[in-house]
């Protein structure tokens, strides 16, 4: 009995560590864009302004309060990027791998971290895996700055162009959504490249790989193309991640971007199904979508990535449990399953847990920004609910919020990054069984 205590009480230690982590380099990105030489115009970014670029950095959400590639300086921009690179791949594997290459040993405790920052199955063979973690993202961020290159480059100068190609390829691949395009319209994002495809696919490819999860990777990895071999997990993001970029791509087909000419209308269909999962670029004037189509991408935005990846959101896994959940309530099944395997009665209970979360800070926040901002409030839950699954696609609404509202956003930045159960289990230091002295009686749902 003392030694599950004892498991358990490191258990939850390693949440706070990943929160505690996440704070402390948000709080130092803050102050280094609080200096002069962060900014343009050498007078250094307020605090509010710091904190806020700062979170949707390390929470690789991409809202901004200031366009990117205006106002801050290069050295402001390099620290934008290093706060996504870091967010992105997660505070706990980034410190590991400095542990690695210094020669330091991995004790349990930082395993176990490590395991929950991940997502990982198991705690053996952790430092092995976050190894290849670091071997595939560099790799995959170079490849995708490779192929950027020959746009950027001609359209901006050779190192100009490099640096381009570089920012925005870690940008996606880390589902940041952060550019440098402004320099031609503000807030621009990848507008002015809708009908390139070198650009399109490749932001897409990165984004897609960067949101389907470590885990997964090493899964594809060792099993190739043998899909039936697979973990049960991997299965399900891959076959929920298709269906989550098929059917948005179609609705923006036929019913949103008819308008445009045949090539870019398949672009931006594509694109606008990918991206807010949860990147956070647009290709195309968000302002003038329909509010269905609106609607359709806040969805898809609080959906975000799957377990153990660059992206946010509520998780690919959890919308599948629920809904198998779901599905066995009507067919009058004992329990959810997938692939022949059968669900876990208390990863149910997580993914009700986490929707509940979710849906209660994404309408609160909205309601509460509509009413302070005088806002419609569809533009106000199309803010809350880029935060919370840390996308970043905005309709132009968050530059021009007060205090209050960007501290919403930012703690909704927070929370969706971190993620809410960790939130909760680290501020529990023990399994709390008191409910279950109570007496049971039947109550009546639905």
């Amino acid at each position: 009995m003392k030694n599950a205590t004892q498991k358990n009480h490191r258990h939850f230690t390693s949440f706070q560590v990943i929160i505690l982590g996440f704070f402390s380099v948000i709080l130092l990105g803050s102050l280094l864009l609080m200096l002069p030489i962060s900014t343009r115009d050498g007078h250094g970014a307020s605090f509010a302004d710091g904190l806020f670029t700062a979170t949707s950095a390390v929470c690789v959400t991409g809202l901004i309060v200031r366009d990117t590639a205006t106002y801050w300086s290069e050295f402001g921009q390099a620290v934008i990027l290093t706060l996504i690179q870091i967010g992105g791949m997660g505070v706990v594997t980034i410190a590991v791998a400095i542990a690695v290459a210094s020669g330091r040993k991995i004790g349990l405790m930082q395993r176990s971290t490590m395991q929950e920052a991940i997502s990982a199955h198991q705690v053996g063979g952790i430092v092995r895996l976050t190894k290849f973690i670091l071997k595939t993202s560099i790799s995959i961020e170079l490849l995708g700055a490779l192929l950027l290159a020959p746009v950027f480059c001609k359209d901006f100068g050779i190192f100009k162009g490099l640096w381009y190609s570089v920012f925005h390829s870690i940008s996606a691949f880390c589902n940041a959504g952060f550019d440098l395009i402004g320099i031609r319209e503000p807030f621009s994002s990848l507008t002015s490249y809708a009908s390139n495809p070198i650009v399109n696919f490749t932001i897409m490819a990165l984004i897609i790989t960067g949101g389907l999860g470590f885990v997964t990777w090493a899964d594809i990895r060792k099993n190739k193309f043998h899909f039936r071999k697979y973990n049960m997990q991997s299965k399900v993001i891959l076959t929920v991640t298709a269906g989550l970029l098929i059917f948005p791509a179609i609705y923006f087909f036929f019913c949103e971007f008819s308008n445009l000419p045949i090539g870019e209308r398949i672009l931006s269909s594509l694109f606008q199904s990918v991206t807010p999962r949860t990147a956070g670029f647009n290709t195309v004037d968000l302002t003038l979508l329909t509010e269905t189509g609106l609607m359709i991408m806040i969805i898809l935005m609080l959906i975000g990535g799957s377990p153990g990846s660059t992206a946010g959101g509520m998780k690919t896994t959890t919308v599948a449990v629920l809904f198998s959940s779901a599905l066995a309530v009507f067919r009058k099944q004992d329990s959810a399953h997938f692939f022949s395997r059968r669900i876990p009665d208390n990863a149910v209970k997580n993914a009700a847990t986490i929707l509940m979360m979710y849906l209660t800070l994404f309408l609160g926040g909205g309601m509460v920004i509509s009413y302070i901002e005088k806002v419609p409030l569809m533009s106000a839950l199309f803010e809350t609910s880029s935060a919370i699954g840390t996308v970043g696609l905005s309709l132009g609404l968050t530059p021009s919020l007060g205090m209050v509202s960007k501290a919403i956003l930012i703690l909704l930045m927070f929370f969706g990054r971190v993620g809410g159960l960790t939130l909760i289990f680290a501020a529990l230091s023990e399994r709390n069984t008191f409910g279950s002295r109570y007496p049971q009686e039947k109550i009546t749902v639905g």
